[in-house]
């Protein structure tokens, strides 16, 4: 490594590090503080699977830092800590720490993995908060995008894309009590977790269990359970905070009225306002800080409700908004969105002073209207949206600038137009699987 890339380097450790002190006629940097609505860094080292887990409780100090030393038992502890500078060799060969972890964070997500493996010491620093808060503060952190679908035997399974690389990378298989789930909520907090809550167990029924993927540490780890079991309900996140409501459960009391929220500081659910009344929502979105949910009532009649978190109370809606508002939908920089045919080539927006959708963002080239290429989500990447299909093909669009159209994924997709025709004439292109949520993970 060059002296001036490492001087580079330095400036920029220095930069990010708020206030000095002087230690041996030096001055080095304080570490920083990470930012976040919930810090992990407590427990951290003690992570546990979802198999016999012990519930994982955040904890509430400032991230610094950490101890990048492997762990010592107990009765060494004091002596090891007197010999542990002359004993512990250094990140990189020949740099100070602060130095090395300068030059780590701007390794791609995509050898994260790899750099685990290195040795006990790098696995400890890319297993904690701070590695990746310092990525995040320096404008490096990346957003994959995670990908759950079914098979037809009814299996699920999941993957992972990186658009910078545009490559599918594997993930650990998702624990067993949501292998074969249905009706199950998804949505992702601080960023990095990726929750999955509720939903309807073959054997078991409706379920309140919750369980989330860190993308740090690439593990399943246990949460809180809901207070009720509910399947095929509403969720969405506002102010990193987890809100569900309505759905179906088991007993005499089918569909349900109630709603409640998890929060990840305080690490515990509670029941918020119920619902006007009983619905089985199957498109939400937030817009303007408030939820909407549109769903199925009691006697099957579509009904439209609103929820408002500062004063947790909710009203039907009547608008032009969830009149013409269609599944997939997303809102992003204060606008809603949402696919206007059925293989997402052409998206509308909602125009709230004309309480009305207009036709916008036509790639003017479309993928038929087969089920294989049905677009099943719609999410923001960066400043711009994509579209991910069943056949898991995925194209962007610049819906703030003048980049237009790029299929940055052509998984799944047929190479020849021929080809394509007679698929879809004999049934040839039905999808192997079909998406069930899509979210988008920053790390």
């Amino acid at each position: 490594m060059s002296s001036s890339m490492v001087g580079s380097l330095s400036h920029q450790v220095h930069d990010q590090s708020g206030p000095t002190i002087r230690t041996q006629n030096m001055y080095r940097p304080v570490p920083p503080t990470v930012d976040t609505t919930a810090c992990f860094c407590r427990v951290d080292g003690g992570l546990k699977t979802v198999a016999g887990a012990k519930k994982f409780v955040p904890g509430a100090k400032l991230c610094i830092q950490p101890d990048i030393r492997p762990s010592v038992h107990p009765s060494r502890r004091k002596s090891a800590r007197s010999n542990s500078s002359r004993s512990q060799s250094p990140l990189l060969p020949g740099l100070p720490d602060d130095l090395a972890i300068a030059c780590l964070v701007h390794v791609p997500r995509l050898e994260h993995r790899k750099l685990r493996l290195v040795c006990k010491r790098w696995y400890r620093l890319l297993s904690g908060n701070y590695y990746y808060s310092l990525r995040k503060s320096l404008g490096l952190s990346e957003e994959w995008i995670y990908v759950i679908k079914r098979d037809k035997d009814g299996k699920i399974s999941w993957d992972a894309f990186d658009p910078v690389y545009q490559l599918w990378q594997p993930l650990p298989p998702v624990p067993g009590e949501y292998s074969e789930a249905i009706g199950f909520g998804c949505a992702v907090l601080s960023g990095c977790h990726l929750y999955l809550f509720g939903g309807k167990d073959p054997s078991k029924g409706s379920m309140r269990r919750v369980i989330f993927y860190s993308a740090r540490t690439n593990k399943w780890h246990r949460a809180p359970d809901m207070l009720r079991r509910r399947h095929f309900f509403g969720s969405c996140v506002i102010n990193n905070c987890l809100y569900v409501a309505g759905g179906e459960s088991e007993g005499s009391y089918r569909s349900l009225r109630s709603a409640e929220v998890y929060d990840p500081n305080k690490n515990r659910w509670t029941f918020i306002a119920e619902m006007t009344t009983a619905m089985v929502p199957f498109i939400g979105v937030v817009y303007n800080g408030k939820w909407f949910l549109k769903g199925l009532g009691s006697h099957r009649q579509v009904l439209s409700e609103v929820y408002s978190p500062e004063v947790d109370s909710w009203c039907p809606v009547y608008s032009g908004m969830t009149s013409g508002w269609r599944n997939p939908s997303v809102c992003l920089d204060g606008r809603l969105y949402a696919v206007d045919c059925r293989d997402g080539c052409k998206l509308r927006v909602y125009d709230e002073a004309a309480d009305s959708w207009s036709k916008h963002f036509d790639s003017k080239s479309h993928l038929g209207s087969s089920q294989a290429s049905e677009a099943a989500a719609l999410v923001p990447l960066g400043r711009k949206l994509c579209v991910i299909r069943n056949n898991m093909s995925i194209s962007t669009v610049d819906v703030m600038g003048s980049d237009g159209w790029e299929m940055i994924s052509d998984k799944g997709q047929s190479k020849n137009f021929v080809l394509s025709l007679l698929s879809n004439i004999t049934g040839w292109n039905r999808p192997k699987s079909y998406i069930v949520h899509c979210q988008v993970l920053q790390a």
